[in-house]
């Protein structure tokens, strides 16, 4: 079994009965972790593989790529984009947090400041959150309700269509992390002194709201999968597990595409040396 058919959204797919402590079967890369050491080497192998396909996916300047990566609160996005996206070349990558909206934000439909945040031909954006929050916490905190909860997941799937069709690659993460591992990743940020300013009293206002999200995610995942936008629900209560998932995931789409560095022009630029 390929990673990709691990861990995709599959009809009536219930997160409740998700492992987020799942182990990772490297099929398609006869690859299989074992221990988090050779979990940081395999990620690291193939994050400098990725970096090298991107000089490839930039230099053909047509292709696009939005990695989307959703998740609870310690759920490890952060951890992913350095862990995975950090050899990226920053000329042709860049990463979007989303947080709350701001006024101007607010007066525009909510997928407004996310259209303009994605990424131009041969470009790379990793979203850090991103529309989903607005069907996520949105729908959580009753800010809106079922009927239009509906009407953004058919808007979602028209935007997420549009851009395919315009030439993106949607990569869709869910970082699917336990309550109980929450938990001890919100009290290490309270035990270790230099993981303080990690610690939000907000994160422990939404954990109240758990079950809810999970409902909300579940409903969200399943609305939103598509066969050209598909969601992937990645097992995060081991961080070395979930980096080694998504790693392999996006080398393996980026090499798919089999691109090869474009020609140059060699006569005019015999004539600019002479």
């Amino acid at each position: 079994m390929s990673i990709a058919d691990q861990f995709r959204v599959v009809p009536n797919f219930k997160l409740n009965e998700a492992d987020a402590n799942r182990k990772v079967l490297g099929a398609s890369t006869g690859v299989r972790a074992d221990d988090k050491q050779s979990d940081k080497l395999k990620t690291a192998e193939l994050a400098e593989n990725i970096s090298k396909l991107q000089d490839v996916f930039a230099a053909n300047h047509a292709p696009k790529l939005l990695v989307i990566l959703q998740g609870m609160d310690t759920a490890g996005k952060d951890g992913t984009v350095k862990s995975v996206f950090g050899q990226l070349h920053p000329l042709a990558a860049r990463t979007v947090a989303f947080k709350a909206p701001s006024v101007a934000e607010r007066d525009h439909d909510f997928l407004w400041r996310i259209h303009k945040e994605v990424p131009g031909k041969g470009e790379i954006v990793i979203f850090n959150r991103s529309h989903y929050e607005d069907v996520l916490i949105s729908k959580v905190h009753g800010w809106i309700d079922q009927a239009e909860c509906e009407r953004r997941f058919a808007q979602i799937r028209d935007f997420e269509r549009m851009l395919i069709e315009t030439g993106t690659i949607v990569l869709k993460f869910f970082l699917h992390i336990s309550k109980d591992e929450q938990k001890q990743r919100l009290e290490e940020r309270l035990a270790d002194q230099d993981k303080h300013w990690k610690f939000d009293m907000q994160d422990l206002a939404e954990r109240v709201h758990w079950e809810a999200y999970q409902q909300a995610y579940e409903n969200a995942l399943l609305a939103t999968d598509t066969p050209l936008a598909p969601w992937y629900v990645i097992p995060a209560d081991s961080k070395t597990q979930r980096n080694l998932a998504i790693a392999t995931l996006v080398f393996e789409k980026l090499e798919s595409l089999k691109l090869k560095f474009p020609p140059g022009n060699l006569e005019y630029g015999k004539l600019v040396v002479e």
